[in-house]
């Protein structure tokens, strides 16, 4: 666990934000969107407990894992061991870890609104992230398939909420990405408006995959769309993507950039999120990352 510390933690050299309002992890499950299943939150402490009540000390291997891993469902977090991790990531794995292969994947439609998204009861993950982020170069490589989703070298090619079906089961879909140098401020408005829209009444939603650029330092507005998320009890997983640019020119490698962003985005959160390291060039965290989403799948499904 020592190992595992050394590689997860940031140096305490590396810059702090102002402390502000946690945020907890949630899940959905198919309850309504204001009921969402909490993931058990190790630290909180129930409003029913006395205040002369005193908690027993935990040792620092207990604490790391309660809030700097992420440990899902079904899980004893005094249990966990390094081989539980999955490689490059915070993220434990546990009993709801199903099949995640990819077997068959088709495009079902392109919708301008949330309400005209589908509207069957299947499980959906929504990926999100800065323009030019990589997310379409990201489905393409995990279903192992060129152009399933549009790629282009224009800033804000997906301009509408995609949905790619999965093994007839669940849906992968593209949203537009945020941060488009070139478009025009009334579209980005728009386009921001009505993918709040679907983040806010989808509750087939099991989590959001952010994306975030690892090859440059921290961005302001990812952080942002971050707690954003947060603050609305929107469920997330951070995948950071160009992973395979480990010598940079200039400036900080992607390993240092990724812990600089967790050490920002502890401030916000009570518990980690989950977050895990990928590239679609090398295929670094591709089944990681399935194995991840499976997990969360199957426990939505109960």
């Amino acid at each position: 666990m020592l190992l595992l510390r050394n590689r997860l933690l940031p140096s305490p050299s590396l810059l702090l934000l102002p402390k502000s309002t946690s945020f907890p992890l949630s899940i959905p499950t198919r309850l309504s969107h204001s009921t969402r299943r909490q993931y058990p939150t190790q630290n909180a402490t129930s409003a029913s407990t006395s205040k002369t009540t005193q908690t027993p000390p935990i040792s620092d291997a207990a604490r790391f894992v309660r809030t700097i891993l992420f440990v899902p469902p079904g899980v004893d977090p005094d249990e966990v061991t390094d081989d539980m991790v999955l490689p490059g990531s915070n993220i434990v794995v546990g009993p709801y870890t199903g099949d995640s292969r990819i077997k068959e994947v088709e495009f079902v439609k392109s919708s301008g609104r949330a309400k005209d998204c589908p509207k069957d009861d299947r499980p959906e993950f929504a990926i999100l992230g800065r323009s030019n982020v990589g997310k379409s170069s990201l489905i393409n490589a995990l279903v192992r398939k060129k152009e399933v989703a549009l790629t282009s070298k224009k800033p804000g090619k997906t301009q509408l909420i995609n949905h790619f079906l999965v093994n007839k089961s669940w849906y992968i879909v593209d949203l537009p990405g945020y941060g488009f140098a070139k478009a025009p401020d009334a579209s980005r408005m728009d386009w921001s408006s009505f993918t709040k829209g679907y983040f806010l009444n989808r509750d087939t939603l099991v989590a959001v995959l952010l994306l975030i650029d690892a090859s440059v330092p921290p961005q302001k507005i990812d952080l942002d769309c971050a707690n954003w998320l947060g603050r609305n009890n929107i469920p997330l997983t951070f995948v950071f993507t160009k992973c395979d640019k480990m010598k940079a020119s200039k400036g900080k490698r992607p390993d240092e950039n990724i812990k600089l962003f967790q050490q920002l985005i502890r401030q916000n959160y009570r518990e980690h999120p989950p977050w895990i390291m990928t590239s679609s060039v090398t295929g670094l965290g591709r089944d990681e990352l399935l194995l991840h989403m499976s997990q969360l799948r199957n426990y939505w499904d109960q």
